[in-house]
C-alpha cells in the first residue's frame, strides 16, 4: 500500500502557501486573517443589541444565517481594508 503523506502534502500545500501577512503579537506570530475574524465577531456581537433595540431583528430573516453572514462581511471587509496590497 502506498504512503499517502506525499499526496496529502501536495494537495494541501497550495492552501497554506498564501498565509501571509503575519502579525507579531508579543513575540508570537499569528495569521492576519485570525485578527480580522476576531474583529468581525466582535463587530457582529456589538451590532446585535443595536439591531434588537431598533426593532429590526424580527425583520432580518433566519438569524442563524444573518449573523454568520454579517460576521463574514465584517471579516472580509476588514481584510480588504487593512491588508490589501
Amino acid at each position: 500500500m502506498r504512503d499517502a503523506r506525499p499526496f496529502s502534502l501536495a494537495l494541501f500545500a497550495p492552501l497554506v502557501a498564501g498565509c501571509a501577512p503575519v502579525i507579531n503579537v508579543e513575540g508570537s506570530f499569528f495569521p492576519a486573517w485570525l485578527l480580522c475574524l476576531l474583529l468581525g465577531v466582535a463587530l457582529t456581537a456589538a451590532l446585535r443589541p443595536v439591531l434588537a433595540k431598533a426593532g429590526l431583528e424580527p425583520h432580518l430573516g433566519p438569524l442563524l444565517l444573518v449573523y454568520p453572514s454579517l460576521c463574514l462581511l465584517f471579516t472580509f471587509s476588514l481584510w480588504l481594508l487593512l491588508y490589501r496590497s
